[in-house]
């Protein structure tokens, strides 16, 4: 029986990240990021449900603002709060019983190639938790508490984790019940284009459209909706 994916995008910052960051609704060219991120998946046909979650001070303009593009494309709003793993238990409870899989994405990463879902999503049938990276480019120094050097490690030892990524169901359930991140063992890398990096606020507007324009556009069908057409 082949997979089926429901995908899950937050606007949450991921750990690690500055929880205002506002790199979600950030503007680029004209759209902003969030819109951008969702139509990563449109037009996908072994993917079933598309649920994108706010804040529930958001929700309302949320609603105003996207709900008209979003329902057409059959794109679900959740409300949930700031945290990430609060994001990820709230589409947890409104999972589409046919699916076997979940995709987790951050809304301020727009930039994926299309072929990294595709490989995604063909990896995730094989394994139990998928994980894109990207090369760590430059060397870390470690330090202790007074912000004196300890250690040096070289880039070679370490990758970027990105989004997106899979989670077969029962692994996706456990955690979002739990509100526990999976343990480093338990996740199968995937190497991803570098290109896929995070919208942190404004200022990164014109650098993000600059990574949009470099990443190659997928062959598809003609549009089946406006909203569709306006990605290109």
């Amino acid at each position: 029986m082949p997979a089926t994916f429901s995908v899950l995008l937050l606007t949450a910052a991921p750990p690690g990240h500055a929880v205002e960051s506002g790199g979600p609704f950030v503007k680029i060219d004209g759209r902003e990021a969030l819109l951008r991120s969702t139509e990563l998946f449109l037009n996908r046909p072994q993917i079933k449900q598309i649920q994108l979650v706010f804040t529930p001070d958001f929700m309302e303009e949320g609603k105003r603002k996207y709900g008209g593009h979003l329902s057409f494309s059959g794109v679900k709003l959740v409300t949930a709060g700031p945290r990430w793993i609060d994001q990820i238990a709230a589409g947890a409870q409104k999972l589409s019983d046919e699916a076997t899989h979940v995709v987790i994405h951050d809304t301020a990463r727009p930039a994926v190639a299309y072929s990294d879902i595709d490989a995604l999503l063909e990896e995730a049938e094989k394994k139990p938790i998928v994980v894109l990276t990207s090369p760590l480019r430059g060397d870390l120094v470690e330090i202790d508490q007074t912000g004196q050097p300890v250690s040096v490690r070289r880039s070679g030892e370490f990758v970027n984790l990105l989004t997106p990524l899979s989670f077969a169901r029962e692994k996706f359930l456990h955690m979002a019940q739990n509100k526990q991140e999976p343990h480093a063992s338990e996740l199968c890398l995937l190497k991803g284009s570098p290109l896929n990096m995070r919208c942190s606020g404004p200022a990164d507007a014109a650098f993000m459209k600059s990574l949009l324009m470099h990443l190659p556009k997928p062959k598809i069908k003609s549009p089946l909706s406006p909203f569709e057409e306006a990605q290109w």
